[in-house]
């Protein structure tokens, strides 16, 4: 592995990273479906998928197979290309949107002074392959559907981005890289635990955003309300309310476009989680003490009380700058924890809370959210101006 990092060529990086982010979230698409049947069916208190494959782990893998192989059927009367384009419009725009995140210190995306900025331009586009979905079915359903969609993802982009600008109002920057640097895994300013392990002196949870400025807790949640609107999710399913409008958009759609605007809804979810653990909760830096170096002649190995901690924290003792492998893995590992576990709240709440009614989610948005996000930029504003 070490040999084929070292005789890639640079030239091919980047497309050694696409390849590599789309079969990421095609594999998280998959695992996700699979874990959702299975948080419904614990809060239904039934089993799930059980047949196919140990604990119906293949069940997923079957479906997806079973759709690959269903022919794409153009509805009579419907615009042709716009009919199939506009699933990869979808997809492509919430594709888009990973170039940006950082996945781990020195790794991972793009180099650019205005990635927030980008992110919330380039998953916007989403809207205009939802339009063409359901204009281009010839459907009444998909075509009321995409007009919902439309409606709802451009209110909540309101008070989401009031949300992020509260962020941006107290860092002082658009560069994902640079936000997500909450002081963790290389913090510069140590302090001795017990005499014995070097810390920062505020590393580890509190050293998130939310925690530094404590109004940035509503904000936090007000978020997660904003992204499970702008990835149609439950109670904010009206776009694809079966009961209403049979499912909504995509109703014409079947096959490997089915399976795209699937994929594509689990990738927005995964996007937005991501962006809320990198504002909110640290980004890649872990939530234990920062552990920076021991003592000459001090086995991490050979601490009683801090054995637990030592070994969960060996990684940042073993590398000394970010960018390195030991450093990439571990930030990697901890962003992927922290936006699963935001994927896996939004799964909670889909199958907790009822479906909102159309007038009800506009009210709820323009009454009562947005007001909420202009407070909190005034909030950070002030808690600016004061430091």
């Amino acid at each position: 592995m070490l040999a084929l990092v070292h005789h890639t060529p640079l030239s091919t990086w980047p497309l050694v990273l696409l390849v590599a982010s789309l079969v990421f979230i095609a594999l998280f698409a998959l695992l996700a479906v699979y874990a959702e049947r299975k948080v419904a069916a614990w809060i239904q208190d039934r089993m799930g998928p059980v047949e196919v494959g140990p604990h119906g782990l293949l069940q997923t893998l079957a479906d997806i197979l079973k759709l690959l192989q269903k022919e794409t059927i153009l509805p009579a009367g419907a615009d042709k290309w716009l009919f199939l384009l506009a699933p990869l419009v979808v997809f492509v725009a919430v594709f888009t949107g990973f170039a940006v995140i950082p996945w781990a210190p020195g790794i991972g995306g793009a180099i650019t002074g205005t990635g927030l900025l980008f992110l919330l331009a380039i998953i916007s586009v989403d809207v205009i392959g939802l339009l063409m979905a359901g204009w281009a079915s010839h459907s009444k359903y998909a075509l009321l559907g995409s007009f919902r969609a439309v409606s709802q993802i451009i209110s909540y982009e309101i008070p989401a981005g009031l949300c992020l600008l509260s962020v941006v109002l107290l860092y002082g920057t658009l560069n994902l890289d640079i936000i997500s640097q909450q002081q963790g895994l290389f913090a510069t300013r140590p302090v001795y635990l017990w005499g014995l392990v070097e810390v920062t002196a505020q590393g580890g949870v509190f050293a998130w955003s939310i925690f530094q400025y404590p109004h940035l807790i509503p904000v936090f949640v007000l978020f997660l309300i904003t992204a499970l609107a702008e990835a149609n999710r439950a109670p904010f399913d009206i776009p694809e309310a079966e009961s209403e409008l049979v499912s909504g958009f995509h109703v014409e759609y079947s096959g490997f476009r089915f399976a795209v605007l699937m994929l594509a809804e689990y990738a927005m979810m995964l996007l937005l989680s991501l962006l809320a653990a990198i504002l909110f909760l640290g980004g890649w830096n872990t939530p234990l003490p920062n552990i920076t170096s021991l003592p000459p002649g001090i086995d991490p190995f050979a601490l009683d009380g801090l054995t637990l901690l030592s070994n969960l924290q060996f990684a940042t003792l073993t590398t000394g700058a970010p960018g390195s492998i030991a450093s990439g893995l571990w930030g990697a590992f901890w962003l992927l924890l922290k936006g699963t576990l935001l994927v896996g709240v939004m799964m909670w709440v889909r199958w907790t809370l009822p479906r909102l009614r159309a007038d009800q989610l506009l009210t709820l948005c323009w009454k009562y959210l947005i007001p909420f996000s202009f407070t909190a930029v005034l909030l950070s504003i002030l808690w600016k101006a004061a430091a």
